[in-house]
């Protein structure tokens, strides 16, 4: 007999902590010590649940680098005692912070699974209870091994499973919210829970779980659209202390050929500065050379973000900067795919 799988349910804040108060009509923080007495179907689940929640209870809108260590640190408090982690966020800046959190954690063995709900777990029209329902149940589920199916950072949201640095917020009104364009679902709920075990990440288990707490916020997106002026480009490279720059470009990585353009990335890549071509597009991926408006970037050595999202783009170059990554390798690493966030 099998003991049951011990999961760790950690709220940070975000609309699916939220239970309306019937006399006022307002909405107001929802104790999770409480959460078998408000969802009673939790006690169907073959696991026991503990819960630990921020002191304060933030929207994900003010969610930053600090509380992405502060996250990490309950993660690895509780390591070696749970099976699995359920983390409770607001949808806004899950796709930022479980990316984040992917790159944070080195030889993840265990899974971390991020959720949330569109509308507050006490309404009557709720995807709360299905989403924390479900992302418990994959954070329990172990294989024929008894080992956990999953070893890596999820993201799961309506019925669907992703690999958590593959997402995108893409609805802010519909329950589906989040999509997956390069990489297909690493799970499904349906009448069954499925897993994609060829598309799972798998650990290895002669090496050691690490987390790297330390993270670069010194970076800045640049998002290119006709009609960019100089003005505005150089006043992005020139900011004090920046580290790096994820440039949203067109279509495969086209950018404009104007020589005020391609002069004002030259002299940012000489001062130093990491210059990640990532698409604007949802799906597809940087093909530098491809077109003639990306051949002078190619030639510029900018890095190639290939098919990355621009939020997963943006955690792992806070965390390749706090890695201290020397210089000439940089590019090289980046390209390298290290959570799966890039095929």
């Amino acid at each position: 007999m099998t003991n049951k799988p011990e999961i760790l349910l950690i709220y940070t804040g975000g609309t699916i902590g939220m239970v309306k108060d019937y006399e006022s009509n307002a909405l107001k923080a929802f104790d999770f010590n409480h959460l078998f007495e408000k969802i009673p179907e939790l006690k169907q689940l073959n696991c026991n649940v503990e819960s630990v929640s921020f002191e304060e209870p933030m929207d994900s809108s003010n969610m930053n680098t600090h509380y992405w260590a502060e996250i990490l640190e309950i993660i690895e408090e509780y390591y070696h005692k749970k099976d699995g982690f359920v983390v409770l966020t607001g949808s806004d800046t899950m796709s930022y912070t479980s990316s984040a959190i992917s790159f944070m954690i080195e030889n993840l063995s265990k899974p971390v699974i991020f959720t949330g709900s569109q509308l507050p777990i006490g309404d009557l029209r709720t995807d709360a209870k299905e989403n924390l329902i479900t992302a418990i149940q994959i954070a329990s589920a172990k294989n024929n091994d008894n080992e956990p199916v999953v070893t890596e950072v999820g993201l799961y949201f309506e019925y669907k499973l992703y690999r958590a640095n593959r997402t995108t917020k893409i609805n802010a009104e519909q329950f589906e919210a989040f999509a997956s364009a390069n990489y297909p679902p690493i799970g499904e709920s349906g009448v069954h829970l499925k897993f994609e075990n060829h598309l799972l990440l798998k650990s290895d288990k002669n090496k050691k779980t690490l987390f790297r707490k330390k993270l670069v916020d010194d970076i800045v997106i640049l998002k290119l659209f006709p009609g960019i002026t100089k003005e505005v480009v150089k006043a992005t490279l020139e900011i004090k202390n920046l580290k790096g720059v994820v440039l949203e470009t067109y279509g495969s990585g086209n950018a404009p050929t104007n020589v005020w353009f391609l002069d004002l990335l030259k002299n940012a890549i000489a001062k130093g500065i990491h210059i990640i071509d990532v698409t604007q597009c949802v799906g597809g991926s940087v093909i530098l050379g491809q077109y003639d408006t990306s051949v002078k970037l190619k030639q510029l050595n900018l890095i190639n973000g290939k098919d990355i999202t621009t939020e997963s783009a943006i955690a792992k170059l806070m965390y390749l900067l706090g890695e201290k990554i020397a210089p000439e390798s940089f590019k090289s690493v980046f390209e390298t795919s290290l959570r799966g966030e890039m095929s």
